[in-house]
């Protein structure tokens, strides 16, 4: 599994209430789940290198939960800290948010739940409550990723780029209906403003 002036700071309700784990996301994001081990069947993928996967990322789909529901413009960013662990800042775009909608942000901490070069992690943006994180499946050039909650209810794809050519989200779409995910319920995420720049940490 830094958002600077662009409106109100946003404190999402989820960090008073329950983790927002991520991706993906955008991010990528799991709500309320406290599982960390990845679902029967799915296995996270093994020579990991978090150097490569830090950064931006875009969500390009999702399957559909309540506290992602009508966002657009979603990203994760990624940064690993001295001690292993990894940022998490998760963002999108609520056009329900106000008169005009408004960016809303999340910031969480990341851990590898076992060894670091296997994608399995656990995701925590309020206190001790985690939820599962575990890249299903990675291009060799670490261009877009495959990521699956504790359940199969929870999936994202994401990508460097805003947009995947069609080939390659075929492919992604195989890899994932062959996991025993539901690839017709994926909601295609547009990509079509600019984010703010992200903050510093704090």
């Amino acid at each position: 599994m830094r958002h600077a002036e662009a409106g109100r700071r946003f404190t999402h309700p989820l960090r008073r209430v329950a983790p927002w784990v991520a991706l993906g996301l955008l991010g990528l994001t799991l709500y309320g789940c406290a599982a960390t081990t990845p679902p029967k069947g799915v296995t996270p993928v093994g020579a990991f290198d978090v150097h490569r996967y830090e950064g931006r990322w875009f969500e390009i789909a999702r399957l559909d939960h309540r506290f992602e529901r009508g966002m657009t413009d979603v990203t994760a960013h990624y940064t690993l800290q001295d001690d292993g662990t990894v940022r998490v800042v998760n963002r999108g775009f609520d056009p329900a948010k106000g008169s005009n909608g408004d960016w809303r942000s999340a910031e969480g901490l990341a851990r590898f739940t076992g060894d670091p070069s296997v994608a399995s992690l656990k995701v925590s943006f309020f206190g001790p409550f985690y939820g599962g994180y575990h890249v299903a499946a990675l291009d060799p050039d670490y261009r877009w990723a495959l990521v699956v909650g504790p359940d199969r209810s929870y999936a994202w794809i994401l990508a460097r780029d805003k947009t995947l050519n069609a080939q390659t989200r075929d492919d992604i779409l195989s890899r994932a209906k062959a996991l025993g995910l539901d690839t017709d319920a994926f909601i295609w995420v547009s990509q079509d403003r600019e984010q703010p720049p992200l903050e510093p940490a704090s």
